[in-house]
């Protein structure tokens, strides 16, 4: 048997700013998105007849969206993207030739390649399982997290442990 819940609360959401970085070094510009988060997270067998409790994994997603909230998001893996500290500030080179300075403390710079929804996606399936493994000791063999940036308009991943 294959068991599942399904969690999307109005709180499971963040506020930021990004651009993408296309692959012939053009960039979108700089716009932002009122995400909305979803998570599926499946198992093969209940524990305590329940996947996972509900009271245990709220607070967990709310925190990863939480860390995303009122941030300008940056793929610190784009190898055409230029970032360099200065003293409190980050000076950014697009590969355009564009040049961004923001206050370090506004910035996210996420271990991905881009912004997307799809990779935002990927990001939180990663923060999740590593916090649920954390804190409970809790696998989930298949997590499936949407990311909405706008209302009809999102990316799925599936994490398999």
């Amino acid at each position: 048997m294959q068991y599942s819940i399904k969690v999307y609360k109005q709180y499971f959401n963040f506020a930021s700013s990004h651009f993408l970085i296309f692959k012939d070094g053009t960039r979108e510009p700089l716009h932002g998105h009122n995400y909305r988060v979803q998570l599926k997270g499946e198992a093969c067998e209940l524990d305590a007849d329940m996947v996972f409790d509900f009271l245990d994994i709220k607070p967990i997603v709310r925190e990863v969206c939480d860390s995303l909230d009122h941030k300008l998001l940056l793929p610190g893996e784009n190898k055409l993207l230029q970032i360099e500290k200065r003293e409190t500030s980050l000076h950014v080179q697009t590969p355009d030739g564009d040049q961004f300075v923001f206050p370090e403390k506004d910035v996210l710079i996420l271990p991905l390649p881009n912004t997307s929804a799809e990779r935002l996606a990927i990001y939180l399936a990663h923060e999740i399982h590593g916090l649920v493994r954390e804190r409970f000791n809790f696998s989930f063999p298949k997590l499936e997290i949407e990311v909405e940036e706008t209302p009809g308009q999102c990316a799925v991943y599936q994490f398999e442990a």
